[in-house]
């Protein structure tokens, strides 16, 4: 089942420095599973000033709980970087496979 993923990051003054730290690890995560064929595509949320404020992923499981298992790892839900997530089934259409 795909899913998508809107991720708006955490408002407060440390939130900007928490993504930092995490990085690295949220982007070999998702290496990872890119490498398995569970992430389909992936960008930044940019603000107006064009600054990260969050992420949309487009991400393939067999279920809920696999993507829920996916969640329990991600660096920017375990260092609280993600405050705000949303998550909705989809279906990418045939011309963009």
């Amino acid at each position: 089942m795909q899913f998508l993923i809107l991720a708006y990051d955490a408002k407060d003054a440390g939130a900007p420095a928490r993504r930092l730290e995490a990085r690295e690890a949220h982007l070999a995560l998702i290496a990872k599973y890119k490498a398995s064929g569970n992430m389909k595509i992936g960008a930044a949320i940019l603000d107006e000033a064009g600054n990260m404020a969050g992420s949309c992923i487009i991400a393939d499981f067999p279920s809920r709980a696999a993507l829920d298992a996916w969640l329990a790892e991600e660096p920017y839900i375990l260092q609280k970087v993600w405050g705000d997530v949303t998550i909705q089934g989809c279906k990418i259409a045939p011309s963009f496979t």
